[in-house]
């Protein structure tokens, strides 16, 4: 298991009441797997993918990363767990609107320790291992929804990851631009070896997941698949 969570649980104070936004939950995801976590909005995954992107921590329960406790490291230590195993695609994109796509691919890659020609060489083949070879000078303010959504999955890439974090990544796309999203993160999980984690309402990715987690309230309410590919 590249991920595994036992009793996960995220907490908000709200007034006087306590709302668990993630309560109690114990997932188990295979390395180079395709799994979706499928649930309406205000269920509970985007806190649950930022939990075990190291983005938020738990108030209990652990996390662990190939079978390391990762649930309490310093927060330097978490920055170097992110940069080195894990891409984040969002729903908004979160692109950088005065870079060109090729400039957003580039821009983790400034922490690494390539040359800048490297950088540029190594973001340049992955624009266009997602089909935007023709658009690597094009600022977000000229690419469509679909193109700016592929530039943030090639910038998820940037490092080379082992695990891809995918919240809401068709919540934006029309149905066709959508499909077309959700087959590149398998193929992705598929022939690179890369385990893909989509957190949605998309019930498309969910007939094409290896194992898929629905989440309600918070709380893990079923299963399909098996957890071992």
């Amino acid at each position: 298991m590249i991920i595994r969570t036992h009793e996960l649980t995220r907490t908000y104070h709200l007034g006087g009441s306590i709302i668990p936004a993630v309560n109690k939950v114990s997932v188990r995801i295979a390395d180079a797997s395709f799994v979706s976590i499928l649930g309406p909005s205000g269920s509970g995954k985007t806190t649950l993918l930022n939990l075990i992107g190291l983005i938020d921590s738990p108030t209990s329960g652990t996390i662990y990363f190939d079978d390391q406790d990762v649930s309490h490291l310093t927060s330097k230590e978490q920055r170097h767990l992110r940069l080195e195993n894990i891409g984040f695609v969002f729903q908004t994109f979160n692109l950088l609107p005065t870079l060109t796509a090729l400039e957003n691919v580039e821009f983790p890659l400034a922490m690494t320790k390539l040359s800048q020609d490297a950088q540029r060489t190594r973001a340049m083949q992955l624009l266009t291992k997602v089909g935007l070879a023709h658009r690597l000078h094009h600022r977000p303010g000229k690419l469509s929804t679909g193109e700016m959504q592929r530039v943030a999955i090639a910038r998820a890439l940037a490092n080379n990851p082992r695990l891809i974090l995918a919240d809401e990544p068709t919540g934006d796309l029309d149905t066709d631009t959508g499909t077309e999203i959700i087959q590149l993160l398998f193929n992705l999980s598929r022939k690179h070896k890369t385990t893909v984690l989509v957190a949605t309402h998309d019930k498309r990715v969910a007939e094409i997941a290896d194992v898929t987690y629905f989440i309600q309230d918070g709380t893990i309410s079923r299963l399909t698949g098996t957890s071992d590919n």
